[in-house]
C-alpha cells in the first residue's frame, strides 16, 4: 500500500492506494518568501520591466491625480504590501497623498467594508481616500470597444486620472487562463454589461486554465486594459501560503507576463500520462471552505483524468456550497445546454461556476469528500459522496474497476498538471512509477 496524506480543512486525511494501482502524486515545486515582501516590491519598482522603461516616478508629475487599483476582500492578494512601496515612490516625485485615490476593483461583487478596507489597506489605511467600484453606477465612462465587440464601460475616477495604477497578483484562473494584470481593469473597474460581455466568452474552448494564446477572454480584457490607457502595473506571485515569492513592475502586459513565467515554474506540472481514477484535495483551508472555492481543484483534476474515469474530491467545505448563484443555478437548470444559453443570456457570477461542474458530469463520475449535507451534494449538485477518503477509493474502483491507475493531487487548487513528455525543460515535479 502506498499511504498519501491529503490536506482537508485544517487536518489531513490518508488514501491508501494499492501499490500496483498507483501512478504517482502530482506536486507543485514551490518557491520560498522573499525575505521582505516590501523590499521586494521597492526593487522591481527601482527595475521596470521591459527593461529601459521609465520608473513610477518619471511617470508621474507633482500635479498629478493618481488612480489606483488594487484587489477587494474576495481575493487574498497582498495589496497592502505593494501600495505602501508605490505612495513612497509617488511622495518622492512630489504627489501628495491627497491627490491618490485608491479604488477597490470590486467587480460584480459588492462593496468593500469599513473593516475588510482596513485589513486590505494596512498602513496606508490613514494616508489615502478609498472608494469600491460599482459596477452598475451610472456614472461610467466609455473608453472604446474591443475586437470581441465588448464596448468597454470604465470607472470614471480611474478613467479620468492623470496617471492609472493597478497593483495585482498573478495566478491560475480557469476561463482567463491567468489573474493579474489586465484583470485589474476588466472586470475590476469595468461596467457590468462590459463584464458580462466579456466574460460570456468562457464558452470558447480556448478559455482554460493556464492558457493564453487564442484565449477570447484573456484577449478582451488585454485590449480593456490598453483601451483604458494603464500606465503602470505591480504584480506579484505568492506561493500556496500566499507568501510573496516575486514582484513585477512597469508595462501592464510585461509585467503579468513575467509573472505568468513563475506560476507556470511552481504550479505548472507535466506528467505523462492520464489516470483511471484521480484523488484530488483543494490544499485545505480557506481553499476548501466550501463547494464554490473546492471547485478550483476539479479543473486541474480534469486535466489527467480518462474520459469517463472518476475524480474523488477531498474538500471539507465547512461553509456548505458557498454562492446562492451557483446554488441556484444548479436548481433551475436541468442540463449544460440550458446553462450555455443563459450565461449568452445574462451572464451572473456563480452562475459560470454550474456550467464547469456540470460540464465535467458530462462524461466523469466525481465522489465528494465532504461535511456538505448528502442532501446537497447528491441531490443539488449532482455529486456521488463518501464520508471517508478510503470509502469513496472502493468506489472509484467498483466504477472503474480493479485495476484502475491513480493519481493522487494534493494542492489541487494550485496545481495544473500538464499531459506531455516530460524533459528536462518540464516544470513541476510528479513522482511516480515511471517519472
Amino acid at each position: 500500500m502506498v499511504d498519501v496524506w491529503l490536506p482537508y480543512g485544517k487536518t489531513d486525511v490518508c488514501v491508501r492506494i494499492p501499490a500496483r494501482n498507483f501512478v504517482g502524486s502530482i506536486e507543485p515545486t514551490e518557491q520560498k518568501a522573499c525575505p521582505d515582501a516590501k523590499a521586494e516590491v521597492e526593487r522591481a519598482l527601482r527595475e521596470p520591466v521591459p527593461a529601459g522603461s521609465k520608473r513610477l516616478n518619471e511617470i508621474v508629475q507633482p500635479q498629478s491625480k493618481v488612480a489606483i487599483v488594487i484587489d477587494d476582500a474576495t481575493r487574498k492578494s497582498p495589496s497592502g504590501i505593494m501600495l505602501l512601496p508605490v505612495l513612497d515612490e509617488l511622495n518622492q516625485a512630489g504627489v501628495k497623498d491627497e491627490a491618490v485615490t485608491v479604488i477597490f476593483g470590486c467587480g460584480t461583487h459588492r462593496a468593500v467594508k469599513p473593516d475588510e478596507a482596513r485589513l486590505l489597506l494596512g498602513e496606508a489605511f490613514e494616508r489615502v481616500k478609498a472608494v469600491s467600484h460599482n459596477c452598475k453606477a451610472d456614472d461610467l465612462v466609455y473608453v472604446g470597444t474591443t475586437k470581441h465587440g465588448n464596448k468597454v464601460m470604465i470607472n470614471r475616477i480611474f478613467a479620468e486620472a492623470d496617471v492609472r495604477i493597478v497593483l495585482g497578483d498573478v495566478g491560475f484562473h480557469y476561463y482567463a487562463g491567468y489573474g493579474g494584470g489586465r484583470k485589474s481593469v476588466l472586470p475590476a473597474v469595468a461596467g457590468e454589461e462590459t463584464i458580462k460581455c466579456n466574460h460570456a466568452l468562457m464558452l470558447n474552448a480556448a478559455a482554460r486554465t493556464g492558457v493564453l494564446e487564442g484565449n477570447p477572454v484573456h484577449e478582451d480584457m488585454a485590449e480593456a486594459a490598453r483601451l483604458a490607457k494603464v500606465d503602470f502595473a505591480v504584480n506579484v506571485v505568492t506561493n500556496s501560503k500566499c507568501e510573496v515569492v516575486g514582484a513585477f513592475a512597469g508595462d501592464v502586459e510585461q509585467a503579468f507576463l513575467e509573472g505568468v513565467t513563475v506560476v507556470d515554474d511552481m504550479f505548472r506540472v507535466m506528467v505523462d500520462r492520464r489516470a483511471d481514477i484521480v484523488v484530488v484535495s483543494c490544499g485545505g483551508r480557506p481553499a476548501d471552505l466550501n463547494l464554490y472555492q473546492a471547485y478550483k481543484a476539479v479543473d486541474g483534476a480534469l486535466e489527467v483524468v480518462k474520459r469517463g474515469g472518476v475524480i474523488i474530491l477531498v474538500a471539507e467545505c465547512a461553509e456548505g456550497h458557498g454562492n446562492q448563484v451557483f446554488y441556484d443555478w444548479m436548481v433551475r437548470f436541468g442540463d449544460l445546454k440550458a446553462v450555455e444559453r443563459e450565461i449568452k443570456r445574462n451572464f451572473m457570477l456563480g452562475g459560470h461556476k454550474a456550467y464547469y461542474l456540470l460540464k465535467a458530469l458530462q462524461h466523469h463520475k466525481i465522489i465528494l469528500v465532504s461535511s456538505l449535507p448528502d442532501y446537497y451534494a447528491s441531490n443539488i449538485f449532482r455529486l456521488k459522496t463518501a464520508r471517508a477518503v478510503n470509502d469513496a477509493l472502493n468506489d472509484a474502483f467498483t466504477i472503474a474497476g480493479k485495476a484502475a491507475r491513480v493519481w493522487t493531487i494534493p494542492q489541487g487548487n494550485y496545481t495544473l498538471p500538464q499531459v506531455g513528455v516530460p524533459n528536462a525543460e518540464s516544470n513541476g515535479s510528479a513522482t511516480s512509477d515511471k517519472t
